[in-house]
C-alpha cells in the first residue's frame, strides 16, 4: 500500500498496540552505581518533559513576569472617611479596621474576571461624573440592590434592562465618581 508517500503494508496484526518494553542497565554493569543513577535520572526527566509537552496549554504554567489580576482599586478624596463611610452605610461594603475594603472574588454570583478598558477621553459613558475613572461593582440582585439605594436617598442615574452581559444601574458617590451596578445574566 502506498499514500502520500509513505510505502509499507498495513495488517491488523500490525495495528496491535504493542507494550513499551524499557530496559534499565543494572547496578552492576559498565560504570556502576553512578552510571546507574543518571540513567535513571534521564529517564525520569525525559517522562516530564514528555508529559509537560503533552499536557494541555490550559496545565502549563505561564511564564513569570505577567498581571495576574487587579490588586487594589485606590481613589483620592477630599474626604477619605467620609466616602469611606458612604460606601460602607450606603453601598453596605465591609470597610477592614485600616479603613478600606476588600472584595472577594469567589463570592457566590460574582464574573470571574474583572474588566479593565480604556475609553476615549471624549467618552461621556462616564458622564456626568467629571472623574478619570469608574467603578463597576457586580450586584446579586439588581432590584434588591436598587431598593436599599432609594431607601437611602440615592439618586438612579440610568437603568438598563436589556444589555445582553446583564441589567445595569449607575449612580453617583459623593465625590462625583460615577458607580456602575451590574448584575451578570445567569447562566
Amino acid at each position: 500500500m502506498e499514500r502520500a508517500g509513505i510505502k509499507g503494508s498495513i495488517s491488523p496484526s500490525s495495528l496491535t498496540p504493542t507494550p513499551l518494553r524499557l530496559t534499565v542497565p543494572s547496578r552492576s554493569a559498565a560504570g556502576g552505581e553512578g552510571a546507574y543513577v543518571m540513567t535513571l535520572a534521564r529517564i525520569v526527566w525525559l517522562s516530564i518533559g514528555l508529559g509537560l509537552s503533552l499536557a494541555p496549554a490550559s496545565l502549563r504554567a505561564e511564564p513569570v513576569g505577567h498581571i495576574t489580576g487587579v490588586g487594589g482599586l485606590f481613589v483620592r478624596s477630599k474626604d477619605p472617611k467620609a466616602l469611606a463611610a458612604w460606601y460602607r452605610d450606603v453601598l453596605g461594603v465591609k470597610l477592614e479596621p485600616w479603613g478600606g475594603a476588600t472584595l472577594r472574588y469567589d463570592a457566590a454570583g460574582h464574573p470571574p474576571v474583572l474588566v479593565w478598558s480604556p475609553f476615549p477621553e471624549a467618552t461621556t459613558y462616564m458622564a456626568p461624573s467629571t472623574r478619570e475613572f469608574m467603578i463597576d461593582f457586580a450586584v446579586d440582585d439588581l432590584d434588591a440592590f436598587l431598593a436599599r439605594l432609594k431607601d437611602k436617598g440615592v439618586a438612579v442615574i440610568k437603568r438598563d434592562d436589556s444589555d445582553p452581559t446583564g441589567r445595569f444601574a449607575w449612580i453617583l458617590d459623593p465625590d462625583g465618581t460615577k458607580i456602575e451596578l451590574w448584575q451578570p445574566k445567569a447562566k
